[in-house]
Formats: C-alpha cells, structure tokens, sequence
C-alpha cells in the first residue's frame, strides 16, 4: 500500500516537471480522492500535495481548474489560507480569483466567510461579487449572521439578500423581513420571492402587502408567492386578492396571477379566468396563459369554460392553445376532455375547417389515450390535407395499436366507406 502511494507521489511530482497537467490531476486525484485517502503516508504529504494541486490551479485551463477545485475541497482546511490570499490579490487572473471564491464557498466553513463578506465589501468586479454571493449561500447557516450584518450597510444590502435567498432555512426568515420595505426596488423583490418559499405565519401578511407594492417586480414576486399557498385559499380570501392582479397594467404579473389562480383549484378561480380569457381588451399573451391555467386548475367547470370559450373567441392561435392544452389534461378529467375535443370536431365550427387545428385535435386525443376516440380519429384519415391524416395515424397507434389496427383492417373491405377513407385506411395500414 505504501509503496503504492510513494509510486503515485513521485509520478505526481514527475508530470509537474513536465508540465503534464492531465496527467498531474489523475494523480493528485487517485491520492487525494480514492478510498485510501485517510492513509498516514497521504495524510504527511498533505502540505506537498496542496503545492502541487494551488499550482495546478494557478496554470491549468478552464476544464483542468474546474476538475482541481474537487481536489482542493477534499484536502480540508488546510487549503482555505492561500485560497484568500488567491481572493485577496487583486494582480491576480480574474479567473483564478473566480475559482477561489467558488471553492472556498464549497468548504462551509466559518473561515470562508470574513474574505467572501470582504469582497463584498470592497471589490469592484461585478462578476466576483456575484460569485461571492452565490459562494456566500452555499454555506448555509454558517453565513447568516455575518450576511445578516451587511444588510445594515446600504451598498452591500442587495448582496447579501441575493446570498440570504440562496439559503433556504427558516433563520433566514427574520433577517428578510426587515427589508421587505427597502426603498431599493430589487431588494424588496428578492426579499419577498425568497420569503414565499417558507411556510411561516409570519410570511403571508408581507405577501398579501406586497400586492400593492409601486414596483411590478415586487407585486409580481408576491402574486406567485400566494400561489403557492392553496391552502390558506378560504383563510386568507386569495381567490378575492389575486383577481384584480389578472388586470395589472403589466402584463408579467397578470400572467402570474393567472398561474397563481389556478393553483387555487376552484371553480371560482376558473370563472376569473374564464371572464378574462374572452375579454377583447386582454392582450393575446395573457389570453394564451389564463388557457393554461384554466386547465391546471383541474376541475370539470375550468374545462367547460375552456369549451365555452373556443365557441366565443375568433382568433386561430387561441383555438389551437385549447384544443393542444386539453391535450394536457390529466386523470380524472381525461373523459371530459375527450368529450370536449370530439365535440369540437364534430361540430360546424370554423375551426374544424381548419388543418392544424384538425392536426392538433388528433395529438390531443392521442394523447389523452380514450377509446372512444378511435371511430372519429379513423375518419379523419380521409381528410385531404397529408398533416391531418399522419397525425390522425400517430394518434391510432398511440391509443391502442392493436385494437386501432385490426379496427382498420375491419374497414378495409368495407364497400359503403368513401372513396378517400378506403385510401386513407390503406395508406395507414400501410404505415403500421
């Protein structure tokens, strides 16, 4: 065993002299990463070892560097010291001082932390400090006192929240809150979209305040916040609250607001966004988020109102936004979507004249997997547009490929079908 690390450490220090970096980091990775790394003959050349992976670090490329940081990492504590004085040294490459913020954010430790908050502080590289930040959120609750003190400084506030919200733990609750009401407008945004993603009584009066903020980004982050909290829908009205943000004047946060009612999974939610679907004044953007919604929201009545919707609009993009979404429907609603895409195939709409809405019609139906799609689907194989009738195809095989198959060849010779579905059968089978 011995002699087999004294072998790997003089290999380790020939391919230095030769400048053989990949070889060099196979080496250091063998000793320092492999099942034997505790071994006392690894843990006395520790010192050597770290030389040999800080120069490895000082002149390898971008990937080797990316590869090294490991290795610096599992050396332990030892290798914080000169990873600071990496950071610290200005004349040095950016990018080294770029891997030392990262690696020395991987380590955790307390030690870490005073040179990160340093940067912070006093660099002027906006790269490096974002990095310090995200290194600064790494190390979990180990950082948050020290975080928590540059939210006093108002140069270094937004950083450290932007750290804080890397962190998700309950103490970082308290420090967050103090700047939910910060005059500087990303602060408060950061502040409240971390803030939602704990379930803490404290959280949802800042959120619902927050609907009203001057700032869309801020108003945006908490529509979505309450989003994610259904289960205070009756307690806290949220149905009520997030309605009027359908019509926000910026269209983001009437899209989240449309998201976020349709995680509230009532029928009360579906009717909000119903009456702003089939409002001529909503923008198409929106029109086509309140369609996804509608289908999230999951309830018989949110698929209806889609029905009842295809029947009222006039516009293409919308008519193919609902027949796809319905598409997406998932159990137990599967039945009643089927029902609603063979209805609207079947109908005189002016849709159904048209071939990518027939086209997406079939992908739906295939998708949503009902057998009583395959004698509509076996229709459409006589439409003249090539589109239709492969999707049609796709779709048969998608329900059940053998009853789909043998339904077909049932057909085949069967005098009283039309010229177009006898050739649309033969081209499908065909094509089976």
């Amino acid at each position: 065993m011995v002699s087999n690390i004294n072998q790997l450490l003089v290999q380790a220090r020939t391919a230095y002299d030769a400048a053989d970096w990949s070889s060099l980091i196979q080496y250091l990775q063998q000793l320092i990463l492999g099942a034997d790394s505790e071994h006392p003959e690894i843990v006395k050349n520790q010192e050597y070892l770290l030389t040999l992976t800080l120069s490895m670090l000082e002149m390898g490329d971008f990937q080797q560097r990316w590869e090294i940081t490991k290795v610096l990492t599992h050396l332990g504590k030892i290798a914080i010291p000169p990873l600071i004085d990496i950071l610290k040294d200005e004349d040095a490459e950016e990018e080294l001082r770029w891997y030392a913020a990262r690696t020395l954010g991987e380590f955790q430790h307390p030690e870490a932390i005073a040179p990160l908050v340093e940067l912070l502080k006093t660099d002027e590289d906006e790269e490096l400090k974002a990095l310090a930040t995200t290194a600064l959120g790494q190390m979990g609750t180990v950082a948050i006192t020290s975080l928590t003190e540059l939210l006093l400084d108002e140069d270094t506030r937004l950083l450290a929240v932007r750290s804080l919200c890397c962190i998700p733990q309950p103490e970082t609750i308290t420090p967050l809150l103090s700047v939910v009401q910060d005059s500087q407008v990303a602060i408060r945004a950061a502040a409240i979209e971390a803030l939602s993603s704990f379930h803490d009584q404290r959280v949802p009066p800042v959120l619902l305040n927050a609907l009203d903020d001057i700032a869309a980004t801020v108003r945006r982050a908490a529509v979505l916040g309450l989003g994610f909290r259904p289960d205070l829908r009756k307690a806290l009205d949220l149905v009520t609250k997030l309605q009027p943000k359908l019509y926000d004047f910026n269209l983001e946060v009437g899209c989240a607001a449309a998201i976020s009612l349709s995680r509230m999974s009532c029928d009360d939610a579906a009717k909000h966004l119903f009456d702003l679907l089939i409002s001529p004044q909503t923008p198409i953007t929106l029109q086509l988020e309140t369609i996804r919604a509608l289908v999230w929201v999951g309830t018989p009545s949110s698929l209806e109102y889609l029905q009842t919707a295809f029947n009222q609009i006039t516009s293409e993009t919308l008519w193919q936004e609902i027949v796809t979404v319905l598409g997406r429907v998932q159990k137990p609603q599967t039945t009643l979507a089927v029902e609603i895409l063979l209805q609207i195939l079947q109908s005189q709409h002016p849709a159904t004249e048209i071939a990518n809405i027939k086209s997406a019609i079939a992908l739906s139906l295939g998708q949503l997997s009902k057998m009583q799609a395959i004698e509509p689907l076996i229709l459409l194989l006589a439409d003249s547009n090539a589109s239709v009738r492969l999707h049609a195809i796709a779709a048969l095989k998608n329900l059940d490929s053998e009853v789909a198959h043998q339904k077909l060849q049932q057909l085949a010779n069967n005098a009283a079908l039309t010229l177009d579905l006898h050739q649309g059968i033969a081209i499908a089978l065909a094509e089976w």
